[in-house]
């Protein structure tokens, strides 16, 4: 039986069809129109800056790309939300990512599909390709894997690398949270929290969690067959056992009374009104499965009216969306040619992202919105993906917070200039 398409998947199909295909390419940065360009862009030339480096390698950064470089890389085996379909299928997320790059933080950026499952492996893969890069970002490989790789990434690479299912979601998770508190009046220190979800997404929201100042005590977790406990036997990994609960409880539901914050990095529909009816007053409910919440929106009426709502999608107030942190993160790190990606400059970001939406919306933001006014609530807890200035808040914290922890090898002297050259 012929395959009768949906009028948004033969718009997506067409989207990415029409040629060019894809969603990115490349463009040359220097002058080739006559002989003497050729001369100097290739032989005999290049041999000079070639030599330079050889001699002094910081100056890789000086004569090529590798400065303003991201290679985003995936072996498929974790594909948003549509698990594995293999690295070949992988490519229009990691050419989307690529956009994304360019589009929101001028990064110029190459997705690089890679056929290997083994997780050493793949982390010996990468680390190969570092002299070319000048950042990595790990995208859509499955859990546990992931985390091995992040580790053997982060004791190898000399570069920036940003494991986006966990740092990013952490990030954007935290921002929505730290302005979440202004709104219900609440203190982390005091907050009982549920997450349910045990993958990528969900470890790096937890440590997040802890790093601003939660108790480890406050978090219960949740995957697909409960509460994760200390007393359980089976299907306990190691980063599953760091966020075990004490608590003597087996379901979301139990886990849920009381609670006030729910993070649903999971799947749609698991929550339902009758538990969120259970939690603590003024309760924090981010349900970002992607399409479909954990709490489906058409079910938010049915909700106490005390409930702040926030999901991954875009058509309703209050998008949790990665693509307000990873961009800038990426941008703010090589401007000073950060050698890693650490707590410091996540928080930071997390905090930038999050003070943006007590700022005023500029008019023409509103006039892109197609909306009147957007002030900072219930309705208007993150700034949305659109707005140009993330761009400079987010990058200059993030620079600067890698400077102040030690892992910047380039110094900025003018961060007045640096701000402006972030502005549209």
């Amino acid at each position: 039986m012929k395959k009768v398409h949906t009028s948004v998947e033969q718009e997506a199909l067409h989207y990415h069809s029409t040629p060019p295909h894809g969603k990115t390419g490349t463009c040359v940065t220097k002058p080739m129109e006559t002989l003497h360009d050729l001369a100097l862009a290739y032989s005999p030339g290049v041999a000079h800056p070639v030599r330079a480096i050889a001699k002094d390698p910081a100056s890789v950064y000086q004569y090529t790309n590798k400065g303003n470089l991201v290679a985003v890389i995936s072996n498929g085996t974790a594909i948003l939300g549509l698990g594995n379909q293999g690295p070949l299928a992988s490519k229009p997320v990691m050419e989307g990512k690529c956009m994304l790059l360019k589009g929101f933080a001028n990064l110029d950026a190459i997705d690089l599909e890679v056929n290997e499952n083994d997780p050493e492996r793949l982390a010996d893969l990468i680390v190969a390709l570092e002299p070319g890069l000048g950042a990595v970002i790990l995208e859509d490989v499955k859990a546990p894997e992931c985390f091995l790789i992040e580790q053997r990434l982060n004791e190898r690479l000399t570069i920036p690398m940003l494991h986006d299912d966990q740092h990013g979601t952490a990030v954007v998770l935290a921002a929505a949270l730290i302005n979440g508190l202004k709104i219900t009046g609440k203190r982390i220190e005091q907050l009982q929290v549920v997450i349910n979800g045990a993958g990528a997404a969900a470890m790096g929201c937890a440590r997040m969690l802890l790093n601003l100042g939660l108790p480890g005590t406050h978090l219960v977790m949740c995957d697909s067959l409960g509460v994760i406990t200390m007393d359980r036997t089976h299907h306990l990994s190691d980063q599953k056992r760091r966020f075990a609960t004490s608590r003597h409880i087996s379901t979301l539901t139990e886990a849920l009374v009381g609670a006030d914050l729910f993070i649903g990095v999971s799947k749609g529909g698991v929550l339902t009104p009758e538990m969120v009816a259970t939690m603590a007053p003024n309760p924090m409910v981010f349900a970002m499965a992607n399409p479909d919440p954990e709490l489906p929106p058409e079910l938010r009426a049915a909700c106490r009216p005390d409930m702040l709502y926030a999901t991954g999608r875009s058509d309703i107030p209050n998008q949790v969306n990665n693509v307000l942190g990873f961009p800038y993160i990426l941008r703010g790190a090589l401007d000073v040619q950060a050698t890693r990606i650490n707590e410091a400059m996540l928080i930071a970001a997390a905090r930038a992202i999050a003070a943006l939406a007590e700022e005023p919306v500029p008019a023409d933001l509103l006039q892109r919105y197609e909306v009147e006014q957007l002030a900072f609530g219930r309705d208007y807890l993150l700034p949305r993906i659109l707005d140009y200035r993330l761009k400079e808040r987010v990058a200059v914290a993030v620079a600067q917070a890698a400077v102040d922890s030690g892992v910047a090898r380039r110094q900025i002297d003018d961060w007045d200039h640096y701000r402006a050259s972030l502005r549209p």
